[in-house]
């Protein structure tokens, strides 16, 4: 059937599936022989769309197998979803009612079907995202290490030794993972071209900005989450402020911009002509962001290495 709509919570254990305009929602174990078994009957079905909220890669198995199978699947953001749920009047929450309302998302609001990365990038982006969390966990035990007696200090030491040492083994892993596909190499050194990008930040935006050098400078900026929002109401005026987008593409640029303010002669004649014009410094470096990374875009579009002075074409808006 073209008009099934179907919403599949996930968590740990469980499956609970929703099809629009039916009353039963069916719970099931989460297991790849489960998942195996209800992607045959969604096959059957035909759905114009199966919806599934994201939880923090557990959606993963479950995703790419209905892709697999050819199946209309789509990701949504689960703060999205809730708010669908509660704009709809719904303020209670369980895994079936929340399994209902992302049927009834499915129809609605028909969230375009995407391709999810492939095997390979996934790898990458595991790897990214472990890598942000070995740094988040090695924060606070810095910080600690000078606060703490001296009779504590040798195991806060000894956990930062272990950590970096990890940082450096996923480093390594990430670069094997780049120079072991060729594409993604070429990419990456032609980002690194550019002063202030490093291999981290390179392995980052190709991990997780695939769409880099083919959209617009104001499309890209709005998928990071660096292009200024209105925050207006009658005549009220609200400073314009960026958020949503890609959080961990946008931690990641933002500490690029630092170092390209520093070294990178465009990015810093660009960031003091706006402090020379009173802008906050903090205003001058999200704008600093996005010009970076419209010269990243530029050059992905153009495969063309960083110049002092390049000479691109204009995108397409």
């Amino acid at each position: 059937m073209a008009n099934t709509h179907v919403g599949i919570d996930i968590s740990k254990h469980q499956l609970d599936v929703a099809v629009r305009g039916e009353e039963a929602c069916d719970r099931m174990a989460h297991d790849q022989e489960t998942i195996d078994a209800l992607c045959r009957r969604l096959c059957e079905r035909a759905p114009d769309r199966v919806v599934l909220a994201a939880t923090g890669g557990l959606e993963m198995p479950l995703a790419t197998t209905l892709q697999a199978a050819g199946l209309p699947v789509v990701v949504v953001n689960p703060r999205q979803a809730r708010a669908f749920g509660r704009a709809s009047g719904q303020l209670a929450k369980t895994d079936r009612i929340d399994a209902r309302w992302l049927a009834e998302m499915a129809a609605r609001m028909r969230p375009p079907v995407r391709t999810l990365p492939e095997a390979e990038r996934r790898d990458v982006r595991a790897l990214v995202v472990r890598r942000r969390q070995l740094t988040a966990m090695s924060a606070p035990e810095k910080t600690r290490l000078h606060s703490t007696p001296a009779i504590a200090r040798p195991s806060i030491q000894a956990l930062l030794d272990y950590l970096q040492t990890e940082l450096a083994r996923l480093d390594q892993a990430l670069e094997d993972h780049l120079q072991n596909h060729q594409t993604w190499c070429r990419h990456a050194e032609l980002l690194r071209s550019v002063p202030g990008v490093g291999p981290v930040t390179a392995a980052v935006l190709v991990a997780d900005l695939p769409e880099l050098g083919q959209l617009s400078r104001r499309t890209l900026a709005s998928l990071v989450g660096v292009a200024p929002l209105n925050q207006d109401s009658g005549q009220l005026r609200g400073k314009r402020r960026i958020w949503g987008g890609r959080a961990g593409v946008r931690r990641i640029l933002y500490m690029a911009t630092v170092s390209a303010v520093r070294h990178n002669p465009a990015i810093r004649a660009f960031y003091t002509r706006l402090c020379d014009k009173g802008k906050p410094r903090k205003v001058a470096l999200v704008a600093a962001m996005r010009k970076l990374l419209v010269m990243l875009n530029a050059i992905m579009r153009d495969q063309v290495p960083w110049q002092k002075e390049p000479v691109t074409k204009p995108l397409h808006t």
